[in-house]
């Protein structure tokens, strides 16, 4: 799971804040990591209807951009160099605002052959927190956005903020979502009520090269310290509770 792919000069897209700087990963970085990959890994990322239709190779592995921030066009034309597919989750809402893609950039990253998928319309704060009705509209308005845009089914998404309960799923699966994408760090995918579950591995600005090819490669290191790490945030987020992402953002602040 990548966000924003940035220039040397740090300049960034997408979201603003010291929580989404985290997940910056420079344009140098980012090529040394698919070299990396690359050269662990004999075959190309594969789309996820190959993982819901059961055409998927053995360990199959996929790349994933969230928010939709101005740099994705760019990290998608270096993965059409490379003839690899990609999935570009996008907020609707934010399309063609500043720091976003716009819908021009949209529709060529799906000429390019990459994946579009949702990352709902507005990316609540806590979209677990939404009302049914705030649910089907996030899910809804974005896949029909993104659908009209492309000119074919939008079938996967990714959860905003990493918030995802059954209730967020079920109502992603109303809107038409075969392919739900988490930010657990679970490398085993899951059928769920009629939709695939897929858990996914963070790529921040500090993570090694290695381990991201070793992550990538199916290595189950890197996966299991990123779950410990996600397993201590869920108690933090527990024992903290309203205050979690306010102490959060302190300490990413004093970091």
């Amino acid at each position: 799971m990548y966000h924003d792919v940035v220039d040397a000069n740090g300049v960034r897209g997408g979201f603003e804040g010291d929580g989404p700087a985290v997940y910056a990963v420079t344009k140098v970085a980012f090529k040394a990591q698919m070299d990396a990959i690359a050269a662990a890994i004999a075959g190309p990322p594969v789309r996820a209807d190959s993982l819901t239709t059961g055409a998927a190779s053995a360990d199959p592995w996929l790349l994933t951009f969230d928010d939709g921030g101005s740099s994705a066009v760019a990290a998608g034309s270096e993965l059409a160099r490379r003839s690899w597919p990609a999935h570009f989750f996008i907020v609707t809402d934010l399309v063609g605002t500043p720091g976003f893609v716009d819908w021009d950039g949209v529709r060529a990253l799906a000429a390019q052959g990459h994946v579009i998928g949702s990352h709902s319309s507005s990316h609540p704060d806590h979209i677990a927190s939404c009302s049914s009705a705030e649910l089907e509209r996030e899910w809804g308005q974005s896949v029909a956005a993104l659908s009209e845009a492309i000119g074919v089914p939008v079938t996967t998404a990714s959860v905003p903020g990493g918030y995802y309960s059954p209730e967020v799923g079920r109502a992603a699966a109303a809107a038409g979502i075969t392919c739900l994408f988490t930010s657990e760090p679970v490398a085993q995918a899951r059928s769920v009520e009629g939709y695939l579950l897929v858990g996914r591995y963070a790529v921040r600005c500090d993570t090694a090269t290695g381990d991201v090819a070793a992550a990538a490669a199916g290595s189950t290191r890197p996966w299991l310290r990123q779950r410990a790490a996600w397993q201590l945030r869920g108690i933090a987020k527990k024992a903290a509770g309203p205050y979690y992402r306010r102490l959060r953002a302190a300490l990413l602040a004093r970091r």
